[in-house]
């Protein structure tokens, strides 16, 4: 059984017991680290007794979040209210080796991506220069510079000036100054500065990166480049509209296009998932 029942059994009533999530998301450090739960209508009244559970079983969480919202608006945050803990939710997170300094309060960030954000690093090859789209607090940017320390520049743009102030401080944090260049601001007015400049794209905002995929286009050299393009998607046709976007953008541009990944990334919602194309642009 998930500890989190096995602790809650005798204080949760044994019919709500199967309500309890078996997952949560955890940020932080082994010194301090917030804990991020939704909590299910019917558990509502038992909240604070989850979070103390949560807190019984990792010590290091000093504070418990209950998700209020999905993501919303241009930054992509949710509304959170604090169930027990400490108000200060300022963190710093771990990863692939890095350090990231976050409040998951004010800025975008997803713990789960670890893995696809280390799988994307490693097909950077030296002397690239990458384009990191909606970059947040830097996850992208600093995993391709750990992975493949060869990278000529990575340009992280990112329009939440919360987020771009951590991405600054997590570049400095990491001694990357040399290969990341931070800027805040549209992707859509940013991105022409660096119009045929970049080897590769990386496109990690599934609601809404295909609305930028004519800038990624243009970003790339003209003879050749990879994409990373994210996109939710129902299971049962789980890459097929990600994959319309991409032909249009191609046909508009008389680019040829050749698929060389599919990924499943994470579940989203019932059937429902965050998906990635990887592709590559030829003439």
């Amino acid at each position: 059984m998930h500890m989190l029942k096995k602790v809650l059994r005798g204080i949760i009533p044994e019919n709500l017991i199967q309500y309890v999530p078996s997952s949560f998301d955890i940020v932080g450090s082994r010194e301090k680290a917030v804990a991020i739960i939704q909590i299910p209508e019917e558990l509502k009244s038992y909240e604070r007794e989850i979070a103390k559970a949560i807190m019984s079983i990792h010590k290091n969480v000093k504070t418990v979040l209950a998700k209020e919202s999905e993501r919303y608006g241009y930054y992509r945050i949710r509304r959170y209210h604090i169930i027990l803990g400490d108000n200060d939710t300022e963190v710093y997170h771990k990863e692939n080796g890095i350090i990231m300094k976050l409040d998951p309060r004010k800025v975008y960030f997803s713990p789960r991506e670890g893995t696809e954000r280390a799988r994307i690093a490693r097909m950077v090859r030296p002397k690239e220069n990458v384009m990191v789209m909606f970059a947040g607090i830097g996850p992208y940017a600093l995993n391709i510079v750990k992975f493949q320390p060869l990278v000529d520049k990575v340009i992280a743009i990112e329009i939440n000036p919360i987020a771009y102030e951590y991405m600054i401080e997590n570049i400095r944090l990491n001694k990357m100054e040399d290969k990341i260049i931070a800027i805040w601001g549209n992707v859509k007015q940013e991105s022409r500065r660096w119009y045929g400049f970049c080897d590769r794209v990386v496109m990690p905002l599934p609601k809404g990166a295909y609305k930028f995929l004519d800038k990624a286009f243009l970003s790339l050299k003209p003879s050749d480049g990879v994409i990373h393009f994210y996109y939710w998607s129902h299971e049962k046709n789980l890459f097929s509209d990600g994959y319309r976007f991409i032909e249009k953008t191609s046909i508009l541009y008389n680019k040829h296009v050749r698929i060389i990944g599919l990924r499943k990334v994470l579940p989203y919602a019932p059937r429902i998932y965050k998906i990635c194309i990887d592709f590559r642009i030829l003439d």
